[in-house]
């Protein structure tokens, strides 16, 4: 089966009444985990951005805790799933600060693990690559931010070196 284009979907979705459009939306939440999610993000917190960044801080902050600082194997494998989810909920906000805010965080919090991470080559290219993506995502901010988000980032750096 084929899919539709964006722009064929969104003259259909036009036309339909109120009440398919809400059932639509009920199908889409029943199938996939994100769908519901990214529902959720819209309807509730796409509105007060800055609450949004401190919850998702927050949730950081508890898989960070639960990660497996004994083993760099099974701490690799916390760490990553912390980033998958980072990154969805990224993509969910479309904004670059938030992106830049979040990464940051994970940084910091990397870097604050009881854990030789700097030994392993795979964790060290892993926060490198976070930082390479925060660099990409400042430049597209005023300069006024970037000035004030490139400390924290000169931080990072000399951490990472």
């Amino acid at each position: 089966m084929k899919a539709s284009s964006i722009s064929t979907i969104r003259e259909t979705i036009q036309h339909l009444p109120k009440e398919a459009l809400i059932d639509l939306c009920q199908k889409l939440m029943k199938f996939r985990k994100e769908n519901k999610e990214l529902l959720h993000y819209i309807l509730f917190e796409s509105t007060d951005e800055i609450l949004f960044i401190m919850n998702l801080k927050g949730e950081i902050d508890e898989l960070f805790g639960t990660v497996n600082t004994h083993s760099i194997f099974f701490a690799k494998k916390t760490i990553r799933k912390i980033l998958r989810d980072i990154n969805k909920h990224c993509k969910f906000s479309g904004r670059p600060s938030t992106q830049i805010e979040l990464l940051l965080h994970f940084c910091k919090r990397m870097h604050a693990l009881p854990l030789q991470w700097h030994d392993s080559k795979v964790m060290i290219n892993l926060y490198r690559s976070q930082l390479n993506k925060i660099e990409k995502g400042l430049l597209t901010l005023h300069e006024d931010l970037q000035y004030d988000y490139r400390q924290q980032i000169d931080e990072l750096n000399f951490v990472a070196n």
